[in-house]
């Protein structure tokens, strides 16, 4: 058993000063914490330059912001946002202490949970969350990664991440991002499900959301009244408002990432128009002249989960064709290796492939797997065996599926024809679809039969009846 730091440790730790990288990382996690979304780039120069003791006119000098705009718009934001990230006022004259006291606050707290998770009995709860930048435990799928690296630096460059859930979608737009950032590009990271509910409702309300949010990730005042017209329609003065006004602002490149965009999918009433607003802004960016050059520095990364198209019309995907697709695939045999190894685990070529027999190699499943290892006194053998249980490592994920296949019934009966064969199976090509979409089954030509042994085992009870 692992033991705690003696408390004259952890007060020799609390003493040290911490770095520029360090207090912006603490600053980010709290950000995120809160917020759901990371330190915008001018929230970094404002930090960064507090930080070296800089005045407000001194950050603008190595940056496209002025002083005015950092110390009356941007700079009162970010203190406000810190303050309810820490719980605490923060300023220009405290923030130092302030994220060092944080700092060593949170490396005791994670001194401290290595001796928790030993005494914990019950599984802990690994969230669906995305893996931060800096962490170990991120897996490349070569070439994916360095693709879009590249991609993103085409002018007018369209990305599209498209696979089921828990697949890695929000970790790699995360890295596309950092990379676009560390070329000096505006970056602005908006997840579509941050919109309420009544958002949805109305084309117009929606991208009025957009355009603001969009704007507020610039740190840019919103300025809709200055530049909406409802006689030229919503998708036009959108447009309209990126064009002479967002893009406008920005001196270099615009990496615009939209996550979880499947959310508008579910809403018919504005999908449609929505997915054409970006289908033409790629377009444009196609063009020559004064307008194509304005378009080709915005750079969209548009990330969904492919669920959703069970209740679409597969032959009118809501973005067809446009950009460059990513679909993300397993970890190979080799990846899910390196992966225990990084969780100190040493699995044999043996026990990989029985691994990968039961859950493939998908990333979710397979980091649950590992995990559960880790912090369970159990075996492969017996992991394995309780796979398919609700009190195996999975049950979550597998209740998800169970949840979707009940909202329609028909592919619900088609799927349990599947898991109940003994062989490929022959069914319909947009049931087929739906299902590969949904992440559940392997297409085989025109057969299908369950994605994953793990798939077949649980639902040949839960639908077996």
């Amino acid at each position: 058993m692992c033991n705690l730091p003696p408390a004259s440790e952890i007060d020799s730790m609390q003493e040290k000063s911490i770095n520029l990288e360090e207090a912006l990382q603490v600053a980010d996690e709290a950000v995120y914490a809160k917020t759901a979304r990371h330190l915008t780039d001018v929230e970094m120069v404002i930090l960064r330059g507090t930080w070296q003791n800089q005045t407000y006119e001194q950050m603008a000098v190595s940056t496209k912001y002025t002083a005015n705009y950092l110390q009356r718009t941007a700079g009162p934001k970010l203190w406000r946002l810190l303050y309810e990230a820490l719980g605490e006022e923060v300023s220009k004259t405290n923030l130092r202490t302030t994220l060092e006291r944080r700092w060593h606050e949170v490396k005791r707290f994670r001194g401290e949970s290595r001796l928790v998770k030993e005494l914990e009995s019950k599984e802990v709860k690994l969230p669906d969350s995305p893996v931060p930048l800096n962490s170990p435990y991120y897996i490349e799928r070569p070439p994916i990664e360095l693709d879009c690296y590249k991609a993103i630096l085409q002018p007018g460059a369209l990305i599209r991440i498209k696979a089921p859930q828990q697949m890695g979608k929000t970790s790699l737009l995360a890295r596309i991002v950092e990379r676009a950032r560390k070329q000096d590009y505006y970056t602005a990271t908006l997840s579509l499900e941050l919109a309420d509910s009544t958002v949805f409702t109305d084309l117009r309300k929606f991208l009025q959301w957009f355009c603001a949010s969009v704007g507020q990730l610039l740190g840019l005042p919103n300025r809709l009244a200055d530049y909406w017209d409802d006689i030229f329609g919503c998708n036009n003065n959108t447009t309209v408002y990126f064009e002479k006004y967002l893009l406008a602002e920005c001196s270099s490149p615009l990496v615009l990432a939209l996550d979880k965009v499947d959310w508008v999918f579910e809403h018919q009433a504005i999908a449609g128009d929505f997915c054409r607003l970006l289908r033409a802004w790629y377009d444009m960016a196609r063009h020559s002249g004064w307008r194509g050059e304005i378009w080709k520095r915005l750079r969209l990364v548009v990330v969904h989960s492919t669920e959703v198209y069970s209740s679409l019309d597969i032959n009118h995907s809501p973005l067809a064709n446009v950009g460059t697709i990513v679909s993300l695939p397993d970890f190979t045999p080799k990846q899910v290796q390196d992966f225990a190894r990084r969780h100190g685990l040493e699995l044999t070529n043996k026990q990989v492939e029985q691994l990968a027999s039961v859950i493939g190699g998908h990333p979710y499943l397979v980091r649950r797997a590992l995990d559960y290892l880790e912090r369970q006194n159990i075996t492969l053998e017996e992991l394995l065996q309780i796979s398919p249980t609700e009190a195996g490592p999975f049950s979550d994920h597998l209740r998800q599926h169970l949840w979707n296949l009940q909202q329609h019934p028909q592919l619900a009966a088609v799927f349990r024809q599947v898991v109940l064969a003994n062989k490929p199976v022959k069914i319909s090509s947009d049931q087929a679809f739906k299902l590969y979409s949904m992440g559940l089954v392997q297409l085989h030509d025109n057969e299908v039969t369950p994605r994953y042994d793990l798939y077949r085992l649980y639902f040949a009870e839960r639908l077996g009846e």
